[in-house]
């Protein structure tokens, strides 16, 4: 039977989740830790239009945040009281800098968080028209650095987590041996496999428990690091009220302007999502 939407504006998100199936899992009680990797600082201009090849054009709001699918998700999860891990890397530059500030902000540890002086931290140039159409440019940068040393001074927090999260926007084989040894250690995976390959690795179905395909940012991010934070908190629960819950989240989160800026906290929420 299909599962029924109660958020239309968010269809996409429980289509994908019907589309791509589920495994069936147990969970181990042990402390809780969501994983997650790659982090962008977008860089946002508001225009009335796009421009044709070549034009230059006037635009009319222009602002920074912090992004990334994998940063995004982690922020959604620990505000709504997950204890997350984050496992990146970014550039030795003030935009990585500003990008540490923002996770302790957010109460996500930052002892894996490395800096490089080889890349700049990754970023993305949006132009947005008045109709919601846009082009993005992204340099992933330093997200392309995170490498299998940097994994293994992670080891020990990857096999004591319960829910490890990983997505595209770093280099596929790195992704792929993270969710390998969550995998083969019994801590439950949940692989977004965006931006999305042509060919993507066979493997990733093999130690993926769980496979989300949500390729927006912004409400999709909220509703992974949401779903994220029910399968690791409330592993009991129906899988459609996990879904529906994870929606009204997403839901909330285009209510209000920016990415991470958008996410809600727990104590704003209303406590039957929990």
């Amino acid at each position: 039977m299909p599962l029924e939407s109660p958020q239309a504006e968010h269809e996409d998100n429980w289509i994908a989740l019907q589309r791509c199936g589920w495994k069936s899992f147990n969970w181990n009680v042990i402390p809780l830790h969501l994983h997650k990797f790659a982090l962008i600082f977008p860089f946002k201009s508001l225009t009335g239009r796009l421009p044709k090849l070549g034009e230059t054009i006037h635009g009319h709001k222009f602002f920074t945040g912090f992004g990334g699918k994998g940063a995004n998700q982690c922020v959604q999860a620990a505000r709504l009281g997950a204890k997350t891990s984050i496992i990146c890397k970014v550039g030795k530059d003030s935009f990585g800098n500003d990008y540490i500030q923002n996770f302790k902000k957010n109460g996500i540890p930052t002892e894996f968080v490395s800096q490089t002086e080889d890349a700049a931290t990754g970023a993305a140039s949006i132009i947005v028209d008045s109709q919601g159409q846009n082009f993005i440019v992204i340099v992933a940068g330093a997200n392309l650095l995170l490498n299998s040393g940097d994994l293994k001074r992670a080891a020990h927090v990857i096999l004591e987590a319960k829910v490890m999260l990983c997505q595209l926007e770093v280099t596929p084989a790195i992704s792929l041996e993270a969710l390998k040894i969550a995998h083969s250690n019994g801590v439950k995976t949940l692989f977004n496999p965006a931006p999305a390959l042509a060919d993507l690795d066979p493997r990733f179905y093999t130690y993926s428990d769980i496979i989300c395909c949500n390729e927006s940012e912004g409400a999709g991010d909220s509703f992974v690091g949401a779903l994220a934070f029910y399968l690791a908190y409330y592993p009991t629960w129906p899988l459609e009220e996990m879904l529906r819950k994870a929606n009204r989240i997403a839901s909330v989160s285009v209510q209000a302007m920016g990415t991470q800026s958008s996410y809600p906290y727990r104590k704003d929420l209303p406590q039957d999502l929990f």
